[in-house]
């Protein structure tokens, strides 16, 4: 009776543990599943940002635009609703000036639509202030101070995928080191890099920048700094200084020609060679008999009767050499 009690205070003591070393070792598992597919979350495709109307403009401010030296604008220029747009010329724009009309109206209101989707999305990676000399992949970014610095080269890299999208929002600044660079990889497209800047934007001289800048206030891009993609102001002005703004649109995706069938081509015909009937009759004669047949079968029957002879004469052979044995 003692060791039955034993028995069953110990079985009641280890099944317990091994249920805990159970749960232990499944709690694990998930906490590494957690951590493992944590990157594949913060980088989740993201749908690109509709910019509505604005799509149009290179150049789109609150509080007018001011532009010093010979920049060059490719796309639409506008401001609303301060109608200022001075610098124009020496500058120029191979596009539409829309200043306070209702076109740059429109714009704004898309704009701001954009504007907050861009700081919206979700799920995002926080990650340093500075970002050059970093390459990264698709998905979106802020900051954990709150603003982003590009110092040297920032590589956005979209890995094959040319519909990749890259969003950056920041609470508060975007600004650029001079001869700072953004470099695209692997398919990316500056059509679909989007800045959402919670305050302003200022490119550092001989900047060479890439992706839609979308600020709540204001942009300056100082002197020789280019621009493939927007400047897209709220509620500030836009200022700049011999620059170059070109609208960046997406490439479109490359089409396969459906395969061609060649037509049938038909063998030219073919003529057989010419054929000679086998002769008939007999070999002509000087009296037009066939001696020719004739003298074939007289060679016939004569073998026959000289291999008969042959064969009698042997065995007579036989026969005599019998006889004179016996």
């Amino acid at each position: 009776m003692r060791e039955q009690r034993v028995a069953r205070a110990t079985k009641r003591t280890v099944a317990p543990a091994r249920s805990s070393r159970w749960l232990a070792g499944i709690a694990l598992v998930l906490a590494i599943g957690v951590l493992a597919l944590n990157p594949l979350i913060a980088n989740a495709q993201q749908a690109t940002v509709d910019l509505g109307t604005a799509d149009s403009f290179a150049v789109l401010a609150g509080q007018g635009v001011t532009n010093t030296g010979p920049t060059v604008v490719n796309g639409d220029l506008g401001t609303h609703p301060n109608p200022a747009v001075t610098g124009f010329p020496p500058g120029t724009v191979n596009g539409t000036i829309h200043a306070a009309d209702d076109v740059a109206l429109q714009a704004q209101n898309d704009l701001t639509t954009a504007y907050n989707d861009a700081a919206g999305r979700t799920p995002v990676a926080t990650i340093g202030t500075e970002l050059g000399g970093q390459t990264l992949t698709p998905g979106v970014y802020n900051s954990e101070s709150g603003t982003f610095e590009i110092t040297g080269t920032l590589t956005l890299d979209a890995q094959g995928d040319p519909n990749a999208v890259f969003i950056f929002q920041m609470a508060s600044t975007l600004v650029t080191a001079s001869g700072s660079s953004v470099i695209l990889i692997n398919g990316a497209q500056s059509c679909n890099v989007f800045w959402q800047v919670g305050s302003s934007a200022t490119l550092g001289t001989t900047t060479t920048f890439r992706g839609n800048i979308l600020a709540l206030t204001s942009i300056t891009a100082t002197t020789g700094a280019t621009v493939d993609g927007r400047l897209l102001a709220r509620n500030g002005a836009v200022t700049l200084d011999t620059n170059i703004i070109t609208i960046a649109t997406c490439a479109p995706p490359p089409t396969t020609p459906p395969p061609t069938t060649p037509p049938p081509t038909t063998p030219p015909p073919t003529t057989p060679p010419p054929t000679t009937p086998p002769p008939t009759g007999g070999v002509e004669t000087g009296g037009g008999s066939t001696a020719g047949v004739q003298g074939v079968d007289l060679l016939v029957i004569g073998g026959v009767l000289l291999a008969t002879s042959i064969g009698a004469a042997a065995v007579g052979r036989r026969v005599a050499r019998k006889g004179s044995s016996s």
